[in-house]
């Protein structure tokens, strides 16, 4: 009996190439959050104070957010199996480093490898799966598995933090030894990708990982030595140069990493910055939550982590519930709604948080992680169709880039803001505050979202590219 022609080339190793792939974004996911809740401990055993525990943080997700577009290039270059499986390797090496760190220098540079690992793991999971699932409706549902995994793992990361940290801090990385130990034999089994020979964009490569670098450098010294210090004000400098190069080079160039011409649909740039300002607020709210209930109010790990619990179950349904919203009233309304939602919550956080009430800053969580499962499903259908089908891939990484660099930003600014634990309430409050006018901001600009029905041209289903 011949092949069905919409069947994957081999079903077995079809699903072997998703369960790789889902396992990827599950860690790479897991390992943005889950380390929040740890901070404490981690800070108590190796020292750092609080430069320390943000460089655990962005550490991590500065390499991740700078190295990404180039990793897609090298995905394509190298082919995807090849990029994933050295990502994997790289991943379970530097969580073994993070996880033996002897100081709070070792852990900060393992956290950097594993941004570095995280970024080749990425775009080369996406590549697996369109190569394993060369039917565009087969493809089209494999991808919304694969987003599971960083749903999920987003859901759950400062809550299982917290268990582990109850055991030990150092869990919090060991965890992840096996599972790529495991991945490591899986990849294997599946076939060897194609390679394309894919110029690279060296030049917009070095000023963005110049100028990323050189900004969370500046924010988070910022906070300690103040910012009219020499040592935070050339870097800041050196940033703001460095970002005026590289819209200048990727203007230029044949090859840009980030095609200028991604920008020009309006629906695209309110993305971007509903993108920035979800991580703004859903990282600070994990960041400052984890630290205020722990650091402030003494609060063990475990009833730490336990705090972010009912804001992730409710976020399962409001990831199903935006996508029904979605169809019905076209994406403005769900992300509205959404945005609003983190809004009235990180506000609420902010009026409250002098009275130190656990219960309560745990209810307050609740509508800021239930908000941005509802804005963010259509968010990213709006990045993929505001392109042409050939460009989806690197507007996805623009997309994601765009999210870890709001991520990074915010854990600087708002560390910097609360480094000092005599004012820790004060601060926290200031930086509450900061997060919720960002999302108002990018709530009102969710006012011109243009199209409607996108939720159908969205491959992941609805779901989030990176939870």
């Amino acid at each position: 009996m011949p092949q069905d022609a919409t069947e994957p080339a081999s079903l077995p190793r079809a699903r072997v190439s998703l369960l790789l792939a889902s396992l990827g974004f599950f860690l790479i996911t897991l390992d943005i959050l889950i380390v929040n809740v740890a901070l404490t401990q981690i800070s108590r055993e190796l020292g750092g104070g609080t430069v320390g525990q943000q460089w655990v943080v962005d550490g991590y997700t500065l390499l991740f957010a700078a190295l990404l577009l180039f990793a897609g290039n090298l995905s394509d270059r190298v082919g995807s199996k090849r990029a994933f499986s050295v990502g994997v390797a790289l991943f379970g090496l530097t969580s073994a480093a993070c996880a033996f760190a002897p100081t709070i220098a070792t852990l900060i540079a393992a956290r950097a490898g594993q941004g570095v690992a995280a970024a080749l793991m990425l775009p080369s999971s996406m590549a697996l799966i369109r190569e394993a699932f060369p039917d565009p409706a087969r493809r089209a549902r494999a991808l919304g598995t694969w987003a599971v995994g960083g749903a999920v793992a987003a859901a759950v990361g400062p809550l299982l933090g917290g268990i582990l940290t109850t055991l030990d801090w150092r869990w919090v990385f060991g965890i992840n030894i096996p599972v790529c130990a495991v991945m490591l034999l899986l990849v294997a089994r599946i076939p060897t990708s194609p390679r394309r020979a894919m110029p690279f964009d060296w030049a917009g490569q070095i000023l963005c990982f110049v100028a990323l670098s050189a900004l969370i450098y500046g924010l988070i010294h910022g906070g300690s030595v103040g910012f009219g210090s020499v040592q935070v004000i050339v870097p800041l400098a050196v940033a703001v140069t460095g970002f005026v190069a590289f819209v200048a080079v990727e203007a230029g160039v044949t090859h840009p990493m980030m095609p200028l011409s991604l920008f020009r649909p309006p629906d695209m740039r309110i993305a971007l910055t509903i993108g920035f300002a979800f991580m703004v607020g859903w990282f600070g709210t994990v960041f400052l939550g984890s630290l205020f209930l722990q650091q402030h109010l003494g609060v063990p790990p475990l009833w730490a982590g336990l705090a972010f619990l009912p804001s992730a179950l409710i976020s399962v349904a409001g990831n199903l519930t935006s996508g029904r919203m979605t169809n019905r009233f076209g994406p403005r309304a769900p992300v509205l709604v959404g945005l609003t939602s983190m809004v009235v919550g990180l506000t609420a956080m902010t009026l409250t948080a002098p009275l130190g009430l656990p219960l309560l800053t745990a209810a307050l969580i609740i509508p800021v992680g239930a908000g941005g499962s509802l804005a963010m499903p259509p968010t990213t259908g709006l990045v993929l169709a505001s392109v042409a089908p050939e460009l989806a891939g690197t507007a996805s990484a623009v997309f994601n880039t765009f999210r870890q660099v709001g991520g990074a930003v915010a854990i600087a600014v708002f560390g910097a803001l609360i480094v000092d634990r005599e004012r820790f309430v004060p601060g926290m409050q200031v930086s509450l505050t900061i997060a919720a006018a960002v999302l108002l901001v990018a709530a009102l600009a969710s006012l011109r979202i243009q199209r409607r029905g996108v939720l159908t041209e969205n491959p992941t289903n609805g779901r989030p590219l990176l939870g």
